[in-house]
């Protein structure tokens, strides 16, 4: 595998979601330095050393409500 994909979102109760897109890896953080330490954590628990992608892609999605 080249590379992994996550979706992140915020969340006003621990700060930022990250979701695997086809793998069944999730975290959490407070602060984005810290989401970042702990995607790449998570990557490397989840995959053998061998099977581990080279790149982590993270796709921030925010939700925005407008008034009409």
């Amino acid at each position: 595998m080249k590379e992994i994909i996550f979706i992140v979102e915020e969340d006003l109760e621990s700060g930022f979601i990250a979701r695997a897109l086809g793998e069944s890896i999730f975290t959490e953080a407070e602060t984005i330095e810290d989401l970042h330490l702990r995607v790449k954590e998570a990557v490397h628990c989840h995959f053998d050393q061998d099977k581990t992608p080279s790149i982590i892609r993270l796709h921030y999605v925010r939700e925005e409500v407008l008034p009409a």
